[in-house]
């Protein structure tokens, strides 16, 4: 697939039709029309960068992500310029080795990449971060995140029942991108909280397998809105290899009410203990299949009668507010065969 892309020559004579039914012929998109890459676009994308520079490597083919195979990308996907340095910083994270694209792309999970974005280029580029940030609408959320996955296949060549051996797959292969709604945050930033000072622009690259609306329209206080989230997050189905559910580093997207009510009580950190503590369940609940596998495989936990966690520490659940007015929250689970969230910082 890298060599199409490479020996993509779209010109202003090529029909919209001709293009689509072309690229569609040779593998190159996600099965929805793409904007003819002609060289004009390409070039503005690039905004004079050297289109032969190498910005990661992407698996399961360990494709070269040249800024030039990833302009084309982003132009198909419908990207302005300004969103580039954007995907710069994600095809950096999503090539760290502690990220495991190589399991992402090839598992036959529903993982996904999911983006959330940080910083000033949040407003500069016009991101949702408030109300439907995760649906349709913006146009820099649907086509910054179609065009990491346009990347994902061009590039990394995961090709659906070859390479990207996904058994059901999820709407979020498609598109899975967002902003933190910052001014409605009540502790530090994500960026922050993982070591950014909050005047830098970041996005977070996480394997998310799914998302799960969490409502709690009756808590009146953050032990309560933990509680439920906590008992939220306890899905059976979702034990990884780790003997944790999902990959042991969840992710918690908190509606701004939710999190206005959390902060009264609770500091981040406080919410994530308890989220920690709460967030558990008995071997006693799992099938006897599956708790006789963790006794016998994972060593812990080693006792019958004990518990399955979300995380081995507090610190290992994300926390994040994102969305607009409601009371209707996110758990987003971790894939469970092992990838740790990475942040990069977005370069002007």
């Amino acid at each position: 697939m890298n060599r199409y892309l490479d020996a993509l020559a779209v010109t202003d004579e090529h029909t919209f039709d001709d293009v689509n039914s072309q690229l569609l012929r040779l593998g190159l998109t996600d099965g929805l029309p793409i904007v003819p890459p002609v060289p004009a676009r390409v070039e503005a994308m690039l905004g004079g960068r050297d289109p032969n520079a190498v910005v990661g490597v992407l698996a399961p083919a360990r494709g070269q992500a040249t800024l030039r195979r990833m302009a084309l990308c982003a132009v198909m996907a419908g990207c302005r310029p300004a969103y580039l340095p954007i995907l710069i910083a994600a095809v950096k994270a999503i090539s760290e080795p502690d990220f495991n694209l190589l399991g992402v792309q090839t598992t036959t999970g529903n993982v996904s990449v999911m983006l959330l974005v940080n910083g000033p280029i949040v407003k500069r580029a016009e991101l949702n971060a408030e109300h439907n940030a995760f649906g349709p609408g913006n146009r820099a959320n649907a086509t910054i995140g179609r065009a990491l996955t346009l990347m994902l296949r061009n590039i990394g060549e995961a090709v659906p029942g070859k390479t990207d051996m996904s058994t059901m797959g999820q709407p979020g292969k498609y598109i899975f991108c967002a902003a933190e709604n910052e001014a409605a945050n009540p502790w530090e930033p994500l960026h922050v909280s993982r070591g950014f000072t909050a005047d830098t622009s970041t996005v977070t690259a996480f394997a998310a397998s799914g998302i799960m609306e969490v409502v709690d329209s009756t808590s009146t206080a953050g032990q309560g809105v933990l509680t439920t989230m906590a008992r939220s997050m306890t899905i059976a189905g979702t034990i990884g290899g780790a003997a944790f559910m999902g990959g042991g580093r969840p992710l918690v997207l908190l509606a701004p009410e939710h999190a206005a009510i959390v902060a009264r009580s609770h500091s981040r950190a406080q919410a994530q203990a308890t989220l920690h503590e709460l967030a558990r369940m008995p071997l006693s609940q799992l099938s006897p299949e599956t708790a006789q596998h963790l006794l016998e495989t994972e060593g812990e936990p080693s006792d019958p009668a004990g518990d399955v966690w979300v995380a081995a520490e507090p610190a290992d659940i994300l926390l994040a507010v994102v969305g607009g007015i409601g009371i209707k929250s996110a758990y987003v689970p971790n894939w469970g065969g092992g990838s740790k969230p990475i942040t990069v910082a977005i370069e002007a």
